[in-house]
C-alpha cells in the first residue's frame, strides 16, 4: 500500500510542476513551438482540456491551470490524510 501511494504522490507532484512549468513557458512561448513546451502541452493537457470545457471563458486569462493545480494539492491532501 506505501509503494501504490509514495508513486501516486510522486507522479501527482510532477504533473503539479509540469502544469506550473507548462504556464511559465506560455509566457515567452505562446505557440508552443519550442520542443519542451510541446512536451509539456502533451503532458498536461489530459488533465487541462476536460476542466477547460467545463470552466467559462474568461478572455485572454486561461484558470484551467490553476484550478488543475488546486485539484492536484487537494487530491495530495485527501490521500495523505486517508493513510495517516
Amino acid at each position: 500500500m506505501t509503494l501504490v501511494l509514495n508513486v501516486l504522490l510522486t507522479f501527482l507532484s510532477v504533473m503539479q510542476f509540469a502544469i506550473i512549468a507548462r504556464a511559465i513557458l506560455s509566457w515567452f512561448d505562446p505557440g508552443a513551438r519550442w520542443p519542451i513546451s510541446q512536451i509539456l502541452l502533451q503532458i498536461t493537457e489530459p488533465i487541462i482540456a476536460p476542466i477547460r470545457r467545463v470552466m467559462p471563458r474568461t478572455g485572454f486569462i486561461d484558470f484551467s491551470p490553476l484550478v488543475a493545480l488546486l485539484l492536484i494539492i487537494l487530491l495530495r491532501m485527501m490521500l495523505v490524510n486517508a493513510v495517516s
